[in-house]
C-alpha cells in the first residue's frame, strides 16, 4: 500500500501552488509545449524528453503541496515519466537533466530502461540533483505489482493529493488519497539538511499531462 500511494503522489505532485491556473507572478516555460486551456495547465509535447516549467516559490521549513493531475496522452510507446524538483536553489530557463541543487520525485514507466537499477515497467525514483547536468539516483521502487490497478478508465480522471515536505527535518508525508479522514500518511526522508530553495520545477518525459489546483 505504501508504494502505490507513493506512485499516485508522484503522478500528481507537479501541480504545486497552481490555484485555478492563476500562476505566481514569476514562472518560465523552459522547454516542451505548455499552454493554459480553461481551468487546466497542459504540457502537450509527448515527444519532449526534458519538458520543464520553472515556478518561483520560496521554500523553507514545512511546505504544503495540494493539487490534482490528469494523464492526457503519450504512453502508447511504452515509455513516459513525470515528476517535480523541490527545494530548487536556482532556475535554468532551458532543457536540463538536473535542476540546480534540489530533489526530484519521479514516476516512470519504461518497458526497456537503460539503467539496470530501474526495473522495467512501472517504477518510482527519488533523485538528488547537484547541478543542471548532474543527478544521482537515491532510491528506486518497483511498482509493477500495482500496474494492473491503473486502467484506461482511471487515467481519464484527475487525482487529488496532499503532500508535506519539511526542509529542516527532511520528513516528507504523502497523505493517502483513498482514506476519507485525511489523517493517514506514508513517510520518506530527504538528506543534506537543512534544505531550502526559491523554485520548483515541474517536468515530463515523453508524455502529456494536465494540472490544476
Amino acid at each position: 500500500m505504501k508504494r502505490i500511494v507513493l506512485v499516485l503522489a508522484l503522478l500528481a505532485v507537479g501541480t504545486v501552488l497552481f490555484a485555478q491556473v492563476n500562476l505566481p507572478s514569476e514562472y518560465r516555460f523552459a522547454s516542451g509545449n505548455w499552454a493554459i486551456s480553461g481551468q487546466r495547465l497542459y504540457q502537450n509535447d509527448v515527444k519532449a524528453p526534458l519538458a520543464k516549467m520553472n515556478v518561483r516559490v520560496p521554500q523553507s521549513g514545512a511546505i504544503l503541496y495540494e493539487f490534482d493531475a490528469r494523464y492526457e496522452s503519450g504512453g502508447e510507446d511504452g515509455h513516459g515519466g513525470f515528476g517535480l524538483h523541490i527545494f530548487v536553489d536556482s532556475a535554468y530557463n532551458g532543457a536540463s537533466w538536473g535542476a540546480g541543487s534540489s530533489y526530484l520525485l519521479w514516476l516512470n514507466y519504461d518497458e526497456k530502461p537503460g539503467n539496470r537499477d530501474i526495473p522495467a515497467g512501472l517504477s518510482a525514483q527519488i533523485y538528488r540533483s547537484r547541478t543542471n547536468s548532474w543527478m544521482e539516483l537515491v532510491q528506486s521502487y518497483d511498482l509493477n505489482n500495482y500496474a494492473a490497478m491503473v486502467t484506461d478508465e482511471d487515467l481519464n480522471y484527475p487525482v487529488h493529493f496532499k503532500i508535506t515536505a519539511d526542509g529542516n527535518t527532511g520528513e516528507v508525508r504523502v497523505y493517502d488519497p483513498t482514506e476519507a479522514s485525511g489523517t493517514v500518511y506514508y513517510q520518506l526522508s530527504l538528506k543534506d539538511l537543512p534544505k531550502s530553495g526559491n523554485w520548483v520545477a515541474l517536468r515530463t518525459n515523453g508524455v502529456s499531462l494536465s494540472f490544476t489546483n
